[in-house]
């Protein structure tokens, strides 16, 4: 597609606002921005051009404090996130695309929603990391929207605040990592045009996730996730109006 200026400066600012979401809860630009980029540009550009700016974001909080990760968890959650793509792109991408977001908003909207009436968020088993892994590599290759299970699953762990957020950001890195290798293969990353925005898109979302460090330091683990529960809600919505339109 012809390169508008214009166009590239609206879509480095929806990447801006995407990397405050991100770099405050860990996920989420994804769900904010595809639906507002694609008003403006097509899917099929949106996808590549952002998942670049979403590695910049998830390589920039995932090796902040690498120290703070629970690489338990990663090394957990990992292998499934990759099984999970690998799903994704191959037997689970000739399922009903619309049916299969609105069933994913659905869910995501009702834990959300459970979540914030908990007054304290309950414990789970490490063996749900399969599972977690699982649908959200595949939902990230599928939706571009893997990022709720992973936080479902962490925000049930007991982690304190900077664990949470470190470890989030490895996976989330692990499986925008492996998007772009599908994006690559595919051919959708071989467009001089999304190389050329991805000039310009990348470092204002990097200084919108540097910017939200600082909203980050000042909020407690409770807020923290309380905020996460919040966007889980949207996330859901979003999806469900998605899936609908679709």
């Amino acid at each position: 597609m012809p390169v508008d200026p214009v166009e590239i400066g609206v879509l480095a600012a929806v990447a801006f606002a995407g990397a405050l979401v991100f770099g405050t809860t860990g996920f989420g630009a994804g769900l904010v921005i595809i639906p507002i980029a694609t008003h403006l540009v097509p899917l099929q550009f949106a996808l590549p051009l952002f998942a670049l700016s979403d590695l910049a974001n998830a390589a920039r909080v995932g090796f902040e404090n690498p120290r703070n990760a629970v690489h338990g968890e990663w090394v957990r959650l990992g292998p499934a996130i990759l099984v999970g793509t690998a799903l994704g792109v191959t037997v689970l991408v000739n399922l009903p695309r619309a049916a299969g977001m609105m069933a994913m908003g659905t869910f995501v909207l009702a834990f959300g929603l459970y979540s914030l009436m908990q007054r304290a968020p309950g414990l789970v088993s490490r063996r749900w990391a399969l599972l977690a892994g699982l649908l959200g590599g595949a939902t990230s290759a599928l939706f571009g929207a893997g990022g709720p299970f992973y936080v479902i699953y962490l925000s049930q762990r007991g982690l304190d605040k900077a664990q949470f957020r470190a470890t989030l950001g490895l996976c989330i890195l692990t499986s925008i990592s492996l998007r772009v290798i599908a994006f690559l293969l595919t051919g959708l990353l071989l467009d001089r045009a999304v190389w050329i925005a991805a000039a310009v898109v990348v470092p204002v979302s990097f200084i919108g996730v540097v910017a939200a460090k600082h909203i980050y330091l000042r909020i407690s683990r409770e807020t923290l996730l309380r905020a996460v529960f919040v966007l889980l809600v949207f996330s859901g919505a979003s999806l469900i109006l998605r899936g609908a339109l679709l």
